[in-house]
């Protein structure tokens, strides 16, 4: 059955009135994604009925105001239970289709189906991006049942990707958020999880609702989170996330300024957490890790390259300004090298650059945005040395690589705990 709450202002009653307390509740939050979404919600419900036929659920659509029918798609999505049941369904399945209210984004979609979850007294959640082209009914279970049968509050994904998608994750998110915290989740901004009813309550309670996390950041927000407060974590295996992979060499810089941006701020809230944590450990992973066929992922190197050697030219004033001098050094020294082949930007380096960036963020050296804009070009440079170095490595191989940048991370650390409180 599917409910419909109106559209009615934040602070008006709860869209989950009338609505009987579940055991399991799915999100899916939506804009104007009609084409994809109906294949999600077949999925969500087909993985309810087949792995928890005695459970009562929910999935709740979170719009952010679409106008391309994505509601009535919901509403009309359905799978034929015949096909997914070995057993008589004794639980329930129910639809809402619901608006979110507040600043425009993925963080405020999140924070109503946080709501709802609560109100409802919701055991375990999931939540699931509206695009997705991948995901089987098997997801719901990997991602739900840690919670509801292990006890773990939070259930991170672990894809299968190719090995040029996910660069910001690769090169940035993924070592960085290691390091610090000690927990290697693998995608810590997958946009896939699953989450407790009291973990849910407790993003709730955090005063970020009205900030950038709003619109952007939610999924690193929730894993550090999570993370940095002592929940129980673990990871699953979900296989391939196929979606609209883009090109590195394309204008990711609007994305990277906003993951970034929201991991340098959270060292800030924990840094009392991270500064004292050594090394990092393995996190339980559930599901059957396998090798999966992938779509091809197109890379433009001459263009990456071409935009490191301008920016560093073209900012070398402003990076003069808070980059320590040998790091400088090797900019210019880089940008000067012709030789795309023996384009070379070693891990030593890259985990300085990072380091410095998220150090004169911290001392608030220039403004906060434009360092972290400033790191595009440089970004692209590692991007592309990665690619140089790993064009005839297997997936395999690229995954022993990036655990060589990730111990590079953790070894590096130190540089950044010396400086935090002052100059070194």
């Amino acid at each position: 059955m599917t409910e419909t709450a109106p559209d009615t202002a934040a602070n008006s009653p709860d869209p989950s009135a009338g609505l009987d307390a579940v055991d399991i509740l799915v999100g899916v939050p939506s804009f104007n994604n009609a084409k994809t979404i109906g294949h999600v919600v077949r999925a969500v419900e087909a993985g309810l009925t087949k792995y928890f036929p005695d459970r009562r659920s929910v999935l709740v659509n979170s719009d952010g105001g679409s106008t391309d029918g994505t509601a009535d798609v919901v509403r009309e999505a359905s799978v034929d239970l015949d096909a997914v049941l070995l057993d008589h369904r004794v639980g329930g399945f129910r639809k809402l289709v619901t608006p979110y209210h507040g600043i425009p984004g993925k963080g405020s979609a999140f924070r109503t189906v946080f709501e709802i979850a609560r109100q409802l007294g919701a055991k375990a959640c999931a939540v699931v991006d509206a695009d997705l082209r991948s995901i089987t009914p098997e997801w719901i279970e990997l991602l739900i049942k840690p919670v509801l049968e292990e006890g773990y509050d939070y259930v991170a994904p672990y894809y299968m990707r190719h090995k040029y998608d996910g660069t910001i994750t690769n090169t940035i998110v993924y070592p960085l958020t290691r390091a610090l915290y000690g927990k290697r989740i693998r995608q810590p901004i997958g946009g896939d999880f699953g989450f407790s009813g009291k973990l849910a309550s407790f993003f709730l309670g955090k005063d970020v609702w009205e900030s950038d996390v709003a619109r952007f950041g939610i999924d690193i927000w929730m894993t550090t989170s999570a993370i940095a407060n002592g929940f129980k974590i673990c990871q699953a295996f979900l296989g391939a996330k196929i979606h609209d992979a883009k090109d590195p060499g394309a204008d990711l810089s609007a994305m990277l300024h906003q993951v970034v941006g929201s991991v340098f701020g959270l060292m800030e809230e924990y840094a009392p957490t991270w500064r004292s944590v050594e090394g990092s450990e393995p996190v339980a992973t559930f599901g059957f890790v396998y090798s999966v066929g992938l779509e091809p992922i197109h890379v433009n190197l001459e263009k990456m390259i071409e935009m490191f050697r301008m920016g560093v030219r073209d900012l070398d004033a402003f990076y003069n300004s808070f980059l320590p001098g040998d790091t400088l050094g090797f900019l210019r020294a880089l940008a000067a090298q012709r030789d795309v082949k023996t384009f070379a930007y070693p891990d030593r380096e890259w985990v300085r650059t990072v380091m410095s960036f998220a150090l004169a963020c911290h001392r608030k050296a220039v403004r906060r945005e434009h360092i972290i804009k400033s790191l595009t070009p440089l970004y692209l440079g590692k991007v592309a040395s990665f690619v140089i170095e790993n064009w005839d490595c297997t997936a395999d191989e690229v995954e022993r690589r990036l655990e060589e940048l990730c111990l590079a991370f953790e070894k590096g650390k130190g540089y950044l705990v010396e400086r935090w409180d002052g100059e070194v």
